[in-house]
């Protein structure tokens, strides 16, 4: 399921607050971007404990309960982590991973708000969490009678909400440092084959790493760390900003002209990174059209197609990274800057071509 309407996690609690009161929720979203760490946080603002049912381990006795003999008559006991007298958040992970039988013992729980005889305390709230189909996770298409129960609120990731998070909740400065000047590579899509790519949660994971290895940590260790957490580009990327942290080595030196482009093939990774830096850092300055800039604009375009010739001379490849396309094949750079490009430096334009 997908909506053309997202919110994003600071959104969030607002809509829960109003909506999971009167409503059960279902909150979707792709892996690693923080659903039920969001669920868990504003169950704790209301002072409701959350007690979370993941669907995926769950048999549908989990829920109804098992039949007892009670005055020569049968009835069925809920389970203890579901049957409470004070009210609670009910919160049911992986709802739509379930198998089918366990998604028709959630009906009269999710709607009705009780299984069998008992109903949950006053106060409480139910609230979902899924993936899509399409994020190559595990999900069972969820049935209409269900889909029809649930308000369905979709999530994206937002780099600016996670950065305000990320900070008092003692992520790694150098994360925190990293993704302000790279915020695109805070979450990509899951891939369709089997390999790791960039999450939320995997920052996070690469963060608790970082901290327990502690500032003596050495290039290699980074290096094995961020490919095993992260999209194999952005792990190159941190790896080149990690040298950058620890050598004082950054693209002001070379737009300043106090330093040039790192030519070592062990330093491939901070070359990377200081083409992917040069590239933001073009897409962000320079005006649309070229009458529109500054003086000191128009002089760091000019820097910055010297620049360029320079880095062609030690890869092409990263050269041709810094004028490329979106992955839709259009521009990203303004064309006047392109055009002088093509003037100026046809090898690189022609190689790209």
């Amino acid at each position: 399921m997908r909506s053309a309407v997202t919110v994003t996690p600071a959104r969030l609690p607002e809509l829960l607050l109003h909506v999971s009161v009167v409503r059960p929720v279902f909150v979707w979203g792709a892996p690693g971007i923080g659903k039920s760490s969001l669920v868990r946080d504003f169950a704790a603002s209301l002072g409701l404990e959350c007690v979370s049912l993941v669907g995926t381990q769950l048999a549908a006795e989990d829920l109804i309960g098992v039949p007892e003999l009670r005055d020569g008559r049968s009835r069925f006991a809920p389970p203890e982590t579901i049957a409470r007298d004070e009210p609670y958040c009910l919160f049911l992970d992986e709802l739509n991973a379930s198998s089918p039988d366990v998604q028709k013992a959630f009906y009269s729980l999710i709607l009705d708000r009780r299984i069998g005889a008992y109903e949950l305390p006053e106060g409480s709230i139910v609230i979902g969490a899924g993936n899509r189909s399409t994020d190559g996770a595990l999900a069972r298409p969820m049935a209409s009678a269900l889909v029809n129960r649930l308000l369905h609120v979709h999530l994206r990731a937002s780099v600016d909400d996670w950065l305000a998070w990320a900070g008092p909740a003692g992520v790694h400065p150098w994360i925190l440092g990293y993704l302000a000047e790279r915020p695109d590579q805070l979450w990509v899509e899951p891939p369709k084959t089997e390999e790791v790519f960039s999450t939320p949660r995997s920052w996070h994971m690469l963060s608790d790493a970082l901290h327990s290895f502690g500032d003596t940590i050495d290039e290699e260790t980074v290096r094995v760390l961020a490919h095993g957490t992260l999209s194999p580009p952005h792990a190159a990327g941190f790896a080149g900003y990690f040298k950058i942290i620890r050598h004082r080595y950054g693209l002001e030196a070379i737009v300043r002209g106090d330093a040039g482009w790192p030519t070592a093939p062990a330093d491939r990774d901070l070359l990377y990174f200081l083409a992917e830096s040069l590239r933001s850092r073009l897409i962000k300055d320079l005006p649309a059209a070229k009458e529109h800039g500054s003086p000191n604009l128009r002089q760091f375009a000019h820097r910055a197609k010297a620049l360029l010739v320079e880095l062609a001379e030690i890869s092409l490849e990263c050269a041709q990274l810094v004028i490329a396309a979106d992955d839709d094949g259009v521009p990203v750079l303004p064309s006047w800057f392109l055009v002088e490009v093509s003037r100026d430096l046809p090898r690189l334009v022609a190689a790209r071509t």
